[in-house]
């Protein structure tokens, strides 16, 4: 058997269990080996029944006297057993499990695990987790350290430990280690086969998590080595437009602006220039904080195409903001005769004559649009497109096998390590300061009892200094979940704020409504019209209001910190004093930990680093809506393990005869050959 072979494969799988498997993304054997556990339970402590204590976990291994099915009054069904060892008698019970029984029938040796209580005099194992003992066999699932793994509907931990039992038994003599010795010794790390039995069935804590450090450091090491490959088969195999940058015009040009660039803007701009004149295409990340002017360092690199007589496309995730560039870059390019055009699903704005500079959504993939002399793809928000979608637009800019120049921009602020590691393959520029004469954003923690005087305050606010507000919830209607009850949805709290402030004009912005809807709410908003904007997280990207200065929170620790940041950023945007409130019922915890976080620091990178060591991945980047690369073992907070396999990775990958089992495992011959 292969660790390619599909996992219903394994006897007694089959197909039903493949279907519940597949929620848990495991389709292959090797899927499954590397579903790894999230905990274990300690069931180390194997006593005799004479020597076990009330209130102790522990495990006994006994014979079976007597088991039954007895029913309650109230229709509840108990199993009871009396079990017994050379030591003495001891009670069973479990609760409306009438299979048990059958599974352990009266005569049975068997090992139980679980907590001891007192009922009475007596003592009583409480639920134990059981194992038949028959002609010597390993036990899995008592006695020992028990692993529990990430369920799903039908497919239990119990079940699991069967089925990757089974799995290792029936693949460990096939596994081949592919690592060197040298590799091994340096990183301290196990070998492959053991690895796996130790990480599943391990004799210590210690012996786990050596384990799991092996199967972590295999994944990271297979992401690097994906970006390498993908980095040199882009530089390799894609000529481009090789672009003439003139410094005099350049500097021309931001002398025009009405600002001073900041110097990670001019670092990252000369990055880029110097990216343009390669032989081969830019692929390049901008990763910069929320207001921090990732757009002027993009028109930049656009300006340079203008001047060398081509095209730019500049695709943004909503309208909304593809809005808002095309505005941008008609004011950054006010002094020039640069054409700009908006495409988007429902608009087709377009300068007189021939375009520079396309800007829009999605719909630049599929509207008819002429791109036959593009040589910069600039991509914003790039996150929140699937991958086909970026790699579509590349392949329409095409033009007699020439790729244009990618620039890629988020202002979800990412750690480096992560983005080094997920974007392996793209060149990183970072936009670490804000413009000057931007004002420090005073945020603080709203508890409900301050609720209405901070409604008195906002009204107060913006009747006197005559400003704006946003009013962020996350759904757009009432929620029936549990969980989510304490969420003010946008729609009821649009209705609620009404009578709140009967003497403002509120405004409504959710996902709901259609393209021509959102877009004049946003420019009733953006034209003063609208005192108060109640909205769902639409805002967090695209909505640039010099006058909105107050930013409320409902249910603020419901968000990671990322996205926290990126809607306080929607604030703070002219020379007003801007504010940020955290609306929470939460008093205590990790939650409050998180918010305090957001009133001591305005740092986008700072916060994410937290959101990683608190959080997870997903919480900063939206692993579950935008297909953030999600790990099945490794974990984004090991910076040490990702700086070490990335200089595994380029050891090998320069030096690949040095290391000729994973140059055949992972099929690098070409590389080897040069």
């Amino acid at each position: 058997m292969k660790l390619t072979d599909a996992v219903y494969n394994i006897p007694t799988v089959g197909q039903s269990y493949f279907a519940k498997l597949k929620k848990l993304r495991i389709e292959t054997i090797e899927d499954l080996i590397n579903h790894i556990p999230r905990r274990y339970k300690d069931f180390t402590n194997i006593k005799k029944i004479k020597g076990l204590k009330a209130n102790e976990t522990a495990s006994v291994i006994v014979d079976v006297d007597s088991i039954k099915n007895e029913y309650t009054r109230r229709r509840f069904v108990v199993q009871k057993a009396v079990v017994s060892d050379e030591t003495g008698v001891c009670n069973v019970i479990w609760f409306n499990q009438r299979f048990i029984p059958r599974n352990i029938p009266k005569g049975s040796k068997v090992c139980l695990s679980g907590i001891v209580e007192r009922v009475g005099n007596k003592l009583v194992i409480s639920s134990p987790e059981y194992e038949i003992i028959k002609d010597n066999r390993y036990l899995i699932h008592t006695a020992r350290l028990v692993p529990v793994y990430p369920e799903t509907k039908g497919i239990s931990s119990k079940w699991l430990r069967s089925k990757i039992h089974t799995a290792l038994d029936l693949i460990c003599d096939s596994l081949e280690e592919f690592l060197e010795r040298d590799i091994l010794g340096k990183y301290a790390l196990e070998d492959l086969v053991s690895s796996y039995k130790k990480v599943h069935f391990p004799e210590s804590l210690s012996e786990a998590a050596s384990a799991k450090k092996r199967l972590a450091f295999n994944e990271f090491l297979f992401l690097h080595f994906k970006s390498l490959i993908r980095k040199n088969d882009w530089q390799n195999t894609k000529p481009s437009y090789r672009l003439i940058v003139d410094k005099k015009i350049i500097k021309d040009f931001t002398h025009s602006l009405p600002f001073t660039l900041t110097p990670s803007q001019t670092q990252s701009a000369e990055e880029i220039l110097t990216d343009l004149e390669k032989n081969y295409p830019m692929n390049r990340l901008l990763e910069g904080d929320v207001g921090s002017g990732k757009t002027v360092v993009a028109a930049i690199a656009a300006f340079i195409s203008f001047i060398n007589e081509k095209q730019t496309v500049i695709m943004a995730p909503t309208q909304i903001l593809a809005q808002q560039h095309f505005d941008t870059l008609n004011n950054l390019f006010g002094k020039y005769k640069i054409r700009v055009s908006l495409i988007t699903s429902e608009t087709q704005k377009k300068a007189l004559g021939k375009t520079d500079i396309f800007v829009g959504t999605h719909a630049l993939i599929h509207k008819k649009v002429i791109l036959d002399n593009v040589a910069l793809v600039v991509i914003d928000e790039q996150h929140r497109f699937g991958v086909e979608q970026r790699a579509h637009l590349v392949k329409r800019s095409k033009k007699e096998k020439k790729s244009p120049h990618v620039l890629t921009m988020t202002a979800t602020p990412i750690p480096r390590t992560v983005a080094l590691t997920v974007y392996g393959d793209l060149d990183l520029s970072t936009l670490k300061e804000l413009p000057k004469g931007r004002k420090r954003i005073k945020t603080w923690i709203v508890p409900e009892i301050k609720r209405q005087a901070a409604y008195v305050w906002i009204e107060k606010l913006i009747k006197l200094e005559k400003i704006q507000a946003f009013v962020i919830c996350p759904l757009i209607e009432e929620s029936v979940v549990e969980s989510m009850q304490q969420i003010r949805a946008a729609t009821a709290e649009y209705e609620s704020l009404k009578s709140v402030f009967p003497n403002l004009t509120l405004g409504l912005l959710h996902g709901k409504l259609i393209s021509t809807q959102k877009l004049k709410v946003v420019e009733l908003f953006r034209n003063g019209k609208i005192d108060i904007l109640v909205s769902t997280p639409v805002v967090e990207v695209g909505i640039d209001v010099a006058n909105a200065t107050v930013m409320l929170i409902e249910g603020s620790e419901r968000f990671g910190l990322a996205q926290l940041h990126q809607l306080r950023g929607r604030v703070g945007r002219g020379d007003k004093q801007s504010y940020c409130l955290l609306f929470t019922k939460t008093i205590s915890g990790n939650s409050i930990k998180r918010l305090k976080a957001m009133e001591r620091s305005m740092s986008g990178f700072e916060l994410a680093e937290l959101d990683l060591k608190i959080r997870g991945p997903g919480e900063i980047v939206g692993v579950k809506q935008h297909g953030f690369g999600e790990l099945k073992i490794a974990s984004w907070g090991d910076i040490n393990l990702i700086k070490d396999t990335k200089e595994a990775a380029q050891m090998i990958y320069k030096k690949p005869k040095m290391f000729k089992k994973i140059t055949k495992y992972l099929n690098l011959a070409d590389i080897a050959m040069n």
